[in-house]
């Protein structure tokens, strides 16, 4: 069942679901769903020095991607074409009856940006700010500045609370991340 406003109001107010910084509910509230700003670190592949990416290698990923910080009042150009990892400014923490499941938003995806490739689903149990897979599919550039609303989180309940939230899983590799993170893929691969 997903989450309705109503619900989506009382469980921020009872903590069931955790956002901060609070997000002004007059603005980012939805019928279903919870707006989230973009934040000001963006990460961005450098494919003019690096001609492929190694998964096995955590190296190869590190080294092929580099950080960008803009400013508040600074955009970010996304050119037609690019992909870039950003995050939101809220950190969501979810509790282990309950999923989150980022979407983009209409306004920007008329643009031509998407703001994730698969990775929509939000486990029971998450702690962090989202990662978002930016891409611009379009064939204008177009400015992103940090504190818009970029994508949407509805919530969804699971049949009971699961056994292991996704914080407390070995081996989890995003839980408590605020700022996006690179792919850690090449920790699937240790030990083999």
């Amino acid at each position: 069942m997903i989450l309705s406003d109503r619900d989506i109001r009382a469980a921020l107010a009872s903590g069931r679901i955790k956002i901060d910084p609070m997000p002004d509910l007059d603005a980012q509230l939805g019928s279903v769903s919870v707006d989230f700003r973009l934040g000001t670190t963006f990460m961005v592949f450098e494919h003019s020095r690096h001609s492929f990416i190694d998964p096995r290698k955590p190296q190869s990923i590190g080294e092929a991607m580099r950080t960008i910080e803009v400013a508040e009042d600074e955009p970010f150009i996304m050119q037609p074409g690019d992909f870039a990892l950003a995050s939101t400014v809220e950190v969501l923490e979810l509790p282990p009856d309950l999923l989150g499941r980022l979407e983009g938003r209409s306004s920007i995806a008329r643009l031509g940006i998407t703001v994730h490739s698969t990775a929509a689903v939000f486990e029971p149990g998450w702690i962090g700010t989202a990662t978002m897979e930016l891409s611009n599919l379009g064939r204008m550039a177009v400015a992103l500045y940090p504190g818009m609303r970029i994508c949407a989180f509805s919530f969804e309940e699971v049949s009971s609370p699961v056994s292991v939230p996704y914080r407390d899983k070995a081996g989890n590799k995003y839980a408590g991340q605020i700022t996006p993170r690179a792919s850690q893929l090449s920790e699937e691969n240790r030990g083999r």
